[in-house]
């Protein structure tokens, strides 16, 4: 059983940085993949960033490559997401996910067994 807390979320303007943290509880968590997944209203739930359970293989969304960075700490079970310039289109509430499948499947919210309750980014023209 993984328990997930997201935290970092908040208003920002357009072009401004936020850096979101993903705590998890439960010892395999180094044995899980991680993902950040985000959802807009009226929207489906969207694949931002991946990040395999080594640590060494990363994956991103189109929308967020090059401007978002993904990385964790299986020291401190933490997961973050570094969000630089960031746009209006990126309002959403991020969530966090942990699962086992293999990583090729990584974009699909299937692809994850546990998920965090999420936190609110807005990001202001």
């Amino acid at each position: 059983q993984v328990q997930l807390v997201e935290s970092g979320g908040g208003l920002v303007q357009a072009g401004g940085s936020l850096r979101l943290s993903c705590a998890a509880s439960g010892r395999t968590f180094s044995t899980y993949n991680m993902g950040w997944f985000r959802q807009a209203p009226g929207k489906e739930r969207e694949f931002v960033a991946a990040i395999r359970w080594t640590g060494g293989i990363v994956y991103y969304g189109d929308s967020v490559r090059g401007r978002f960075t993904i990385s964790r700490d299986n020291a401190k079970n933490m997961v973050y997401l570094q969000m630089n310039s960031l746009e209006p289109e990126d309002t959403a509430v991020y969530y966090c996910a942990s699962g086992s499948k293999g990583f090729e499947f990584a974009a699909r919210t299937s692809s994850y067994d546990y998920w965090g309750q999420g936190t609110q980014v807005t990001v202001s023209s």
